[in-house]
């Protein structure tokens, strides 16, 4: 177990998974438009339940869901197209999200709930190739995997903890300055086209 905690792995698995978090995907285009249509307060439970839930996988990959897309990777090639096509349903709803001074009037629109955010997870086709990335990157030992397993996750619940107030910060920070609600609604489609952005290399991956 020493080999693994080493100041070296440590700062490379912390590069490693701060780097992914930050990265633009799908997790951060909708946590940013939640900050932007919602507010930070309300988009506190869908930042919780990536912020869990995303560590929570990459513990049951570690443990052995892998092994099950080894043996049947029709599996993983299903739930990857389950996954873009609700990420592009999830494009409808924030290019069609109303603003959260239309919301307090018409209700017509919500954020994510905790449950809604971690069950996305598993649909999120970046979250499981960083999972299974950072797996067979950094378990280098059977007899010490599950410790390696678990400090890896715990350190992808920082990273997360940091990158999402990042990217809902960022949303927040744009709403401050923008009290035109058409320009929040035009603001949203622009993500919603970079949330189709990133699915397509995901089409011929």
């Amino acid at each position: 177990m020493e080999n693994f905690f080493t100041l070296t792995i440590i700062l490379s698995l912390f590069s490693f998974t701060m780097t992914t978090t930050l990265s633009p995907g799908p997790n951060n285009i909708l946590v940013l438009s939640s900050g932007l249509t919602y507010g930070y307060k309300k988009t506190i439970p869908h930042m919780l339940g990536v912020i869990i839930g995303f560590p929570l996988m990459v513990i049951l990959i570690g443990l052995g869901a892998g092994i099950v897309f080894e043996r049947f990777p029709f599996v993983l090639v299903a739930l990857k197209y389950i996954g873009i096509v609700y990420l592009l349903w999830m494009a409808y709803k924030i290019a069609t999200a109303t603003n959260n001074y239309e919301v307090e009037e018409k209700q017509k629109s919500k954020p994510f709930t905790f449950i809604q955010s971690a069950l996305f997870q598993w649909v999120n086709p970046k979250a499981w190739i960083m999972g299974i990335t950072v797996i067979s990157i950094y378990v280098n030992t059977q007899q010490e995997s599950f410790y390696q397993i678990f400090a890896i996750a715990f350190m992808y619940f920082l990273t997360t903890l940091i990158g999402m107030n990042i990217w809902v910060g960022g949303g927040v920070f744009l709403k401050r300055f923008i009290s035109n609600s058409h320009f929040v609604k035009n603001l949203n489609r622009v993500l919603a086209f970079t949330l189709i952005l990133s699915i397509l290399p995901l089409l011929f991956n």
